[in-house]
């Protein structure tokens, strides 16, 4: 793909163009008061409050300085801008000259678009509190380690919202995801869109070299699609593969114990033929769903609260740290603990599942 330019969302290249149709409107403006002089000549009315032998005023004032209302200041100005750097970004759009990487992140999209999307189920829907947030690092690359939980995956677009809009540095989260994600229509594209890649070690390890924070959830589908009775109770993290592409990497972990995504779908019972007909891992009955159709794929208002632990250093560790088993699996065990007692010390804290 041919390198695009991207333009700032914020570009008004309207206001040279608002500035001369202010002068002109100024100037037609000057000539209009008039009234009868001697010998039926028009002469200008003198301006109300002006001392004589002043200047008469120009079209941008006696100063010279353009009005308040016409420099685009007020609400129509800020209209205008909104509405010109809608129009720009459309036509980016269509044009195609806009950036992706190689993975297919699109950042303008991400943070204009997207974000906006889920901004509102994430502030007024779910009502997420965040809490050390400053435990990720300001710049660099970091592995943020997660429980996962819900059914759907919401927890996860709720963490990178979380990072993108409370992060100090204005941090992007680029998340792992499973297979399934990048074979279903639709949310294939999208999930690339907002950054997300193929839960891979590779995919992994280049991200995390190149910087940015990458998110993982090592419990998968047996944490997501774990039954209501056994909420809150992580399974089991892999093989501990995140903590070996932290070691390579040398990027700290940091722990992120999400509450409040368990009780969104209560999945009091699992169909498992028709999820071999269907292909997926599982396929929930909840209360609601498929009962009441559409109806009951609505998640319930739960309050969330995600918290981020402090980080877990890596970068002490040899270059071969990487291959030993009984150091991935010490490691394994502390993230694992540390995201536990979490979980139950939020828990504890709530005041209830919906306030």
């Amino acid at each position: 793909m041919a390198d695009a330019k991207v333009i700032p969302f914020d570009d008004d290249r309207s206001r040279g163009s608002r500035g001369a149709g202010s002068r002109r409107r100024g100037s037609s403006a000057e000539s209009a008061p008039v009234g009868d002089g001697p010998g039926g000549e028009v002469q200008p009315l003198p301006v109300r409050g002006a001392a004589a032998g002043d200047p008469a005023p120009g079209p941008d004032g006696p100063s010279g300085d353009p009005p308040a209302a016409e420099s685009g200041g007020g609400e129509d100005g800020g209209l205008e801008r909104r509405v010109a750097a809608g129009l720009s970004f459309l036509r980016r759009r269509l044009t195609g000259d806009y950036e992706v990487d190689d993975f297919g992140y699109d950042a303008e999209l991400t943070d204009q678009v997207l974000m906006s999307l889920l901004r509102p189920v994430y502030e007024k829907y779910f009502r997420v509190e965040v809490k050390g947030v400053e435990n990720i690092p300001a710049r660099g690359g970091a592995l943020i380690v997660a429980n996962h939980s819900g059914t759907l995956p919401l927890d996860g677009l709720m963490m990178q919202v979380a990072v993108h809009d409370h992060h100090p540095a204005d941090r992007h989260l680029r998340l792992l995801a499973a297979d399934l994600v990048f074979v279903l229509p639709v949310v294939n594209e999208l999930a690339r869109k907002l950054g997300h890649t193929l839960a891979c070690a590779e995919d992994a390890e280049r991200l995390l070299a190149q910087g940015e924070l990458v998110g993982v959830m090592p419990e998968g589908f047996k944490g997501i699609g774990k039954p209501f009775g056994e909420r809150y109770k992580l399974q089991r993290f892999g093989r501990g593969g995140f903590v070996s592409t932290a070691l390579r990497q040398g990027v700290p972990i940091v722990p992120c114990s999400i509450v409040g995504a368990e009780e969104i779908y209560p999945m009091i019972g699992n169909s498992k033929t028709l999820a071999r007909l269907l292909g997926f891992p599982y396929f929930p009955l909840t209360p609601t769903f498929p009962w009441l159709g559409p109806l009951g794929a609505v998640p319930l208002p739960t309050k969330w609260t995600i918290q981020f632990g402090e980080p877990i250093p890596t970068d002490g560790y040899a270059p071969e740290a990487a291959e030993d088993p009984v150091l991935m699996f010490n490691l394994t065990d502390q993230v694992r603990e540390q995201i536990q007692h979490t979980l139950y010390k939020l828990l504890v804290q709530r005041r209830s599942v919906f306030f």
